[in-house]
């Protein structure tokens, strides 16, 4: 049987040529005490940790 790519997983991480990005979180409420500075790092995209990539292919399965 073909694997079923889980939905939740495949809106929210973009797949690149060697690796996973995903957003930072925390910068969805209470924006206004965090600073200019905070708030530009938490808007950038992160690969997804080597120890985490076995289970995002999984939930991925025909992503690579």
């Amino acid at each position: 049987m073909k694997l079923k790519t889980r939905k939740s997983a495949s809106k929210r991480v973009k797949i690149k040529k060697n690796s996973l990005e995903r957003k930072k979180a925390y910068k969805s409420h209470l924006l206004r005490k965090k600073n200019s500075k905070r708030l530009r790092r938490l808007s950038e995209s992160v690969k997804i940790h080597k120890s985490d990539f076995s289970s995002y292919s999984l939930l991925l399965p025909y992503s690579f």
